[in-house]
């Protein structure tokens, strides 16, 4: 381990929930729960005015209302959250070419390897420095700890939160592990936990008492080796750069359970057209299809099949998800989906490994029977998400705050107005549209926007306050798996 603290840890916070409330002037200071809406889905995170009623990130959502009934809940903005991270990792990328970012909102860097830091103080000015430009740039806080090791700079950076700077100075890291709970330390989660409890360890301290022997007998060689180490301060992990994508998958979880097999066949189809867009964002190709089932017993299932060559081939990849579903009993329900990919390389060899079935080409349907189909079409009802971004063709860029029996209840605010007005349309109403996230700190390409002029002639719909619509607000499948891939959606109220 190194003798100066220059690994820094940044976590930014409350990542989803400071950027809903930095682009809802109206939301600062509020309670605000971001993640999937609907009956399964999960918390992704809380600010913290959440938190104090004791909602946090994995929690379901269904609990998260119990606790917290008058928060603001809002599915996610991943396409503004990227945005944002690339912007923060852009940052870091100037104090170090080793950074290694551990998810959207954290990361680790080695100062002293991009000349940064040396020692403590110039670790200390590089870490303000930084908070400063983040806050300069995205109008966002975050916290960042100092050590001189990995595990240590993670733990100084909890301790900075929220909106703080925390340094360990080399030679106090034994006295400052010393009476914190084994959990604190990486790889320690409640089983591990609730084993070392009974053995009587509860405490870093404890750990370390007990010695090397004794943690191997309890939970084995390299388990065992590795905590005595972190309880006596050691890290030698080095900060990587670059990780290597083991696999690419997606999935979704389901508000119901799916009885019908013919539609389980059509989800799986498209979660693999999904997974072949983020195989083929990447770059990549992958010999091993996986299949994931959840059935309605909570039992589940994983099937794989391993091609001859790898491939990002929609086709392949289908025909493959498809066998695979046949070897599953679907019966009773299906809670959850999910198709991923493994085995990846960044070549395909399609002309030499291909396994798809020739597809006969479709037959070009009757005019009469086009004109029938369309005839009995129905219409859709367009769907409003809470949280969503719109714009409104005279009021301007606003966020739906709620939807239900044919309405939609929007506020119009930008991030730099004043908490704005709510109006409520008809949901088919014309005038109003989806649109892309502003940013939070106005440039000269993105000037600030302010929402529009009162409307004095177009159709509103009566106003109902948002509460009495979330009774009747429909819901999309949610989800928030571990890969952070599956689609999270849902229709719920939003109160500020």
């Amino acid at each position: 381990m190194r003798n100066a603290p220059t690994i820094l840890h940044l976590d930014m916070d409350a990542f989803f929930a400071s950027v809903e409330q930095a682009s809802k002037p109206s939301l600062r200071g509020k309670a605000v729960v971001v993640g999937g809406l609907g009956p399964r889905g999960v918390v992704a995170t809380a600010s913290y005015e959440a938190r104090v009623f004791g909602v946090h990130s994995a929690m379901p959502m269904s609990q998260a209302r119990r606790l917290a009934p008058n928060a603001a809940y809002l599915v996610p903005r991943f396409t503004l959250y990227r945005t944002i991270s690339e912007q923060v990792m852009a940052l870091l990328r100037e104090l170090s070419p080793l950074v290694e970012p551990l998810s959207l909102d954290e990361a680790f860097v080695d100062l002293e390897a991009g000349g940064a830091a040396w020692d403590g103080e110039s670790a200390r000015r590089a870490g303000e420095k930084l908070r400063a430009d983040i806050r300069a740039v995205t109008g966002l806080t975050g916290s960042v700890g100092l050590a001189a090791s990995k595990m240590l700079a993670k733990i100084a950076s909890e301790q900075a939160k929220p909106d703080g700077l925390r340094l360990i100075e080399p030679g106090t890291e034994r006295a400052l592990l010393a009476p914190m709970p084994v959990r604190t330390l990486p790889g320690v989660g409640p089983a591990t936990g609730d084993h070392l409890r009974r053995a009587g360890i509860t405490t870093v301290e404890e750990l370390a008492e007990a010695g090397e022997d004794e943690l191997v007998r309890l939970l084995g060689k390299a388990h065992g080796h590795a905590l005595y180490a972190m309880a006596l301060a050691r890290d030698e992990r080095p900060v990587v750069a670059e990780r290597e994508t083991k696999s690419v998958s997606v999935e979704d979880t389901y508000d119901v359970d799916i009885h019908d097999r013919l539609r389980v066949g059509l989800e799986v189809q498209r979660l693999a057209d999904r997974c072949v867009g983020r195989l083929r964002q990447a770059g990549l190709s992958g010999r091993t299809i996986v299949l994931k089932v959840r059935r309605y017993d909570f039992s589940t299932l994983t099937r794989s099949e391993t091609l001859r060559g790898p491939t990002d081939d929609p086709v392949v990849i289908r025909e493959a998800a498809a066998r695979l579903l046949d070897s599953v009993d679907t019966t009773g329900g299906v809670r959850l989906l999910g198709v991923g990919v493994s085995g990846l390389a960044d070549y395909t060899q399609e002309d030499l490994f291909a396994q798809a079935i020739p597809v006969p080409a479709a037959k070009e349907p009757e005019k009469d029977a086009v004109e029938a189909v369309v005839e009995r079409a129905e219409p859709v009802e367009r769907q409003w998400r809470a949280g969503q971004d719109v714009r409104h063709a005279e009021h301007g860029h606003g966020w739906v705050q709620g939807s239900g029996l044919g309405r939609v209840t929007v506020r119009f605010e930008t991030p730099h107005s004043p908490p704005g007005r709510v109006r409520t349309f008809f949901s088919d109403d014309p005038a109003l549209e989806s649109a892309d996230p502003l940013p939070l700190v106005p440039d000269s390409s993105h000037p600030a926007e302010r929402p529009g002029p009162p409307d004095r002639g177009r159709r509103t719909a009566p106003s109902r306050p948002p509460e009495d619509l979330a009774a009747q607000a429909s819901s999309d499948p949610a989800s928030l798996p571990k890969s952070r891939s599956g689609t999270l959606g849902g229709e719920a109220t939003s109160r500020p």
